[in-house]
C-alpha cells in the first residue's frame, strides 16, 4: 500500500513538472513572437522629414512649419540596400559613395538676406574747407592756438602783412585823391582788395581814414574745427600737424600765395565706411537700407541708406569699401569710432539648396548626386549664402536628387576627385 502511494506522487510530481515546462515554451514563443511583430512595426514605421530643415520630423505627411515645403519620407538608414552589384562596389571611393542617406532637391524661391558689417565713422571730405593764403606776406598774429580749436563763420583766424595788400591800398588811396571822377579805375582796385582778402569793413575805413592798414585781419567763411594746417612741400601735400596738437604754424612765419593754411572740418556731416568681403558686393547697390549701431551709443539704431560703392580695391585690403552719407547734428557721433551695420537685402527668385547639401573644395564645390543606388560626386555652381541655405547657379537640374548632407559621405581622409 505504501509503495502504491510513492507511485502515485511521483506520477503527480512529473506531470506536474511536465505542465509547467510546456507553459513556460508556450509564454516564452509568445512573447518572442510578440517581439518580433513589435520589431517588424518599428521597422516598417515611415516618417517624413522636410528637405531645408531636417530637424522637423513627422509620422504622416505634410508641409514644413517653417517654409512650407511638402515634407518627403525618410528612408530608415538600418535598412539593407538592395540591388547594389558587385561592380558598383569596386568603383572608385573618392567619388562615389553607397548611402542611404536622405536626399533634397532645390528650391525655387526668393530670400530675404541680412549682411552684417562693421565700419568706422570718418568726415564726410565734401564739407571739409580749406583757408588758404590769398597773398604772399608774414603773419602777425594767430587767432587758432592749437589742433581742433572750433571756429565760426566770420571770427578772427590771423592778421597778415603783406607787400601786394599795402601796395593795393595805396593805388586805392591814390586815385580816390588824384582822379575821383575815374569811377570805373576805382571800382577795380577795390574789387583786386577784396579778391586779395579784405572784406568790406576793412576797405571802407581804408577809404575813410585815407590811411592803408599795416597789417590785414583774415577771417573765417566757415563754422567747424580746425583739424589740419601746416606748410606746402614740393609734392603740394599738406604737411600735417605733430601728435602733440601743437600747430606747424607760428606766428612770424612767411605763407606764399595759394599756400593752405588750415582745413575746417563740419562734424554736423559725416560718413560711415563699411568693408564689404567680395561675395557681398554683388548684392549692395546704391540705395541698399542698412541699420547702424554706433559703439559709442550701442542702444541708438540710426536708419539710412547705402549713398557710394566705391569702385576698386584699397592696397593691401580684401574689401570693397561702401560708404552711408548721415547727418550727425543730433547724433553727434565721434569721428574714428566704430559701427556695426546690418544690411537689408531682398534677393530675386533662384534656385537653394541647404548649406550642408553642398561641400567646399576651395575653388570647387561639389554635392554628391544620387545616381541609381549610388552617390556620385559632382561639380556646381553657387552664389550667396543666406542663413542656412546656398545659392546655386549652375550644374544642377530642379530635378535631380542631391544628398541632404554632403559632409557625410565622405572621411577624413578621403579626396574627392572631379571628372572635368
Amino acid at each position: 500500500m505504501k509503495i502504491n502511494m510513492k507511485i502515485s506522487k511521483l506520477i503527480i510530481l512529473k506531470s506536474f513538472v511536465f505542465i509547467l515546462a510546456i507553459a513556460f515554451f508556450t509564454f516564452t514563443g509568445c512573447r518572442n513572437n510578440s517581439d518580433k511583430k513589435v520589431s517588424a512595426n518599428a521597422g516598417t514605421e515611415e516618417t517624413y522629414t522636410c528637405p531645408m530643415h531636417p530637424q522637423i520630423i513627422r509620422h504622416e505627411p505634410g508641409n514644413c512649419p517653417i517654409c512650407g515645403m511638402p515634407l518627403v519620407k525618410k528612408e530608415n538608414a538600418s535598412r539593407e540596400i538592395s540591388e547594389v552589384d558587385l561592380s558598383t562596389l569596386l568603383q572608385s571611393d573618392n567619388n562615389t559613395v553607397v548611402s542611404s542617406i536622405p536626399v533634397t532637391t532645390m528650391q525655387f524661391s526668393n530670400q530675404e538676406i541680412q549682411l552684417d558689417a562693421l565700419g568706422s565713422v570718418e568726415y564726410d571730405t565734401r564739407f571739409m574747407k580749406t583757408i588758404s593764403a590769398r597773398v604772399s606776406g608774414r603773419i602777425e598774429k594767430l587767432y587758432i592756438k592749437y589742433r581742433y580749436q572750433p571756429v565760426r563763420a566770420g571770427d578772427k583766424v590771423m592778421d597778415i602783412y603783406s607787400p601786394e595788400l599795402s601796395t593795393g591800398q595805396q593805388n586805392l588811396l591814390f586815385l580816390i585823391k588824384n582822379d575821383p571822377t575815374n569811377t570805373p579805375l576805382i571800382n577795380a582796385a577795390k574789387q583786386r582788395l577784396l579778391l586779395l582778402g579784405m572784406n568790406n569793413n576793412q576797405l571802407q575805413k581804408v577809404i575813410a581814414t585815407g590811411k592803408a592798414i599795416y597789417s590785414v585781419t583774415i577771417y573765417s567763411n566757415y563754422t567747424g574745427h580746425v583739424h589740419e594746417t601746416g606748410n606746402m612741400n614740393s609734392s603740394q601735400q599738406i604737411i600735417p600737424m605733430n601728435e602733440s596738437g601743437e600747430l606747424s604754424i607760428k606766428e612770424g612765419m612767411y605763407v606764399e600765395k595759394g599756400q593752405p593754411v588750415f582745413q575746417v572740418n563740419n562734424m554736423n556731416n559725416v560718413w560711415v565706411t563699411l568693408n564689404l568681403f567680395p561675395g557681398e558686393n554683388s548684392l549692395i547697390k546704391v540705395g541698399t537700407p542698412v541699420t547702424i549701431i554706433p559703439e559709442t551709443a550701442p542702444d541708438k539704431k540710426i536708419l539710412s541708406k547705402i549713398g557710394f560703392i566705391e569702385p576698386f580695391y584699397k592696397d593691401g585690403s580684401k574689401t570693397v569699401s561702401a560708404r552711408v552719407y548721415l547727418n550727425n547734428s543730433k547724433s553727434m557721433i565721434p569721428v574714428g569710432s566704430q559701427v556695426k551695420a546690418t544690411l537689408n537685402i531682398q534677393t530675386k527668385f533662384s534656385n537653394w539648396l541647404p548649406k550642408e547639401s553642398v561641400l567646399s573644395l576651395g575653388l570647387n564645390k561639389i554635392v554628391f548626386l544620387k545616381k541609381g543606388n549610388v552617390f556620385k560626386a559632382h561639380q556646381v555652381n553657387t552664389g550667396i549664402v543666406a542663413d542656412n541655405l546656398i545659392q546655386v547657379t549652375d550644374g544642377l537640374d530642379t530635378k535631380d536628387s542631391v544628398a541632404i548632407n554632403a559632409q557625410f559621405l565622405i572621411d577624413s581622409e578621403g579626396f574627392i576627385k572631379l571628372k572635368q
